[in-house]
């Protein structure tokens, strides 16, 4: 019998080293080629070069972030704060497209939230959301992008980016979730 999402199901030893992993809290914003904003809810990034300097970000293949840098090959990293984070991920954790939710009548499968809506932020030079409560962020130009099974990997090159604020970054644990294994 399948599990259902919320049924607990016994762990692979592999799955259960990978989610003792840790991992980072950001939020990707990205623009379309119309202008029209996004915002994600990313662990999966990391630097990967210092000369030049280079991000990897993991997002799902069929992801709209994915769509709309590929279109305009910008997007930013927004670190959140351990103070606050968790509200911000709160609002941006769900998929923008209600069609991604499995089950979800036709009508509600339609929708597409604006995650933006209630958080404060500016916008990069780029046209991307830079939020005004992060812990620092940095805007990147998309340089390659590798699939990698279910997900695609984005590098992209660190143009600019601030630290805004002293503390420490939001990690995946302290919210409870977890997205691995």
């Amino acid at each position: 019998m399948p599990s259902l999402p919320g049924t607990p199901k016994e762990l692979e030893g592999v799955e259960k080293a990978l989610l003792a992993l840790s991992y980072g809290v950001h939020v990707i914003g990205s623009r379309s080629s119309d202008g029209t904003l996004n915002a994600m809810l990313a662990d999966w990034v990391m630097q990967v070069s210092f000369r030049p300097r280079l991000l990897a970000v993991s997002i799902e293949n069929d992801a709209r972030t994915l769509r709309f840098i590929r279109e305009t090959k910008v997007f930013t990293v927004n670190l959140l704060h351990q103070k606050d984070g968790v509200d911000i991920a709160r609002k941006v954790v769900m998929p923008s497209e209600a069609k991604k939710v499995k089950g979800r009548s036709e009508e509600l499968a339609s929708k597409v939230i604006d995650k933006l809506a209630t958080i404060p932020y500016g916008l990069h030079e780029n046209g991307c959301p830079v939020l005004d409560q992060a812990l620092g962020w940095i805007a990147c130009n998309a340089v390659e992008f590798f699939p990698v099974g279910d997900h695609t990997l984005v590098i992209g090159e660190c143009v600019d980016g601030e630290r805004l604020r002293p503390g420490e970054m939001l990690i995946e644990r302290e919210l409870g979730w977890e997205y691995g294994g």
